[in-house]
């Protein structure tokens, strides 16, 4: 899985806001000098936090960005959602790696064990980032690290992410994957 520069610095920028207080609020150029990065590109990803519902700009002489929601409200899979794409998403998946002479189909319809895999994993990560908050974030790097350790457990053994059933997938050209087993 690739963590993208606009899932890592949109995620930076929340927690530089998170810092600054419940109810307190940054500026760009503010956020932009603590995450080292130019203004512009602090404006862009500030403006998709603030489309996804996660910040708020605030007017005024105190003005600029706060979360538009306590830290400890604030999921990093809801984040990871605003900010990014999803690791697995069906139907696309299959039609993007169905192969360049299979006319649209997959040619693995009938025993593709990778759909599985890769939506079990997505489902699987989601769940566990859902789990987690800005707040989880703000403890030092041991804490988060021993924090991260319960939560994935905790993940393992929670039943709710059901596994996917590997069943037959019907491709309308094959009469093959129209007969009962």
């Amino acid at each position: 899985m690739k963590i993208t520069a606009q899932e890592e610095f949109g995620l930076r920028c929340l927690l530089c806001l998170a810092s600054a207080g419940e109810g307190g609020s940054l500026t760009i150029p503010e956020i932009a000098a603590r995450e080292g990065l130019s203004a512009a590109h602090t404006a862009k990803l500030l403006a998709t936090l603030r489309q996804g519902g996660l910040i708020e700009s605030v007017r005024g002489r105190a003005g600029g960005y706060r979360l538009a929601a306590p830290a400890r409200e604030i999921r990093l899979g809801t984040v990871l959602r605003v900010l990014g794409e999803p690791l697995f998403q069906e139907p696309e998946y299959c039609q993007r790696h169905a192969g360049v002479e299979s006319n649209g189909f997959c040619v693995h319809h009938g025993s593709c064990s990778l759909r599985a895999l890769w939506q079990t994993l997505e489902d699987w990560m989601r769940h566990t980032l859902d789990r987690l908050t800005l707040a989880d974030l703000m403890q030092g790097e041991a804490d988060i690290t021993e924090l991260l350790r319960q939560r994935l457990a905790e993940s393992v053994f929670d039943p709710r992410p059901a596994l996917i059933a590997l069943g037959t997938l019907k491709n309308p050209t094959d009469p093959e994957t129209d007969k009962e087993p």
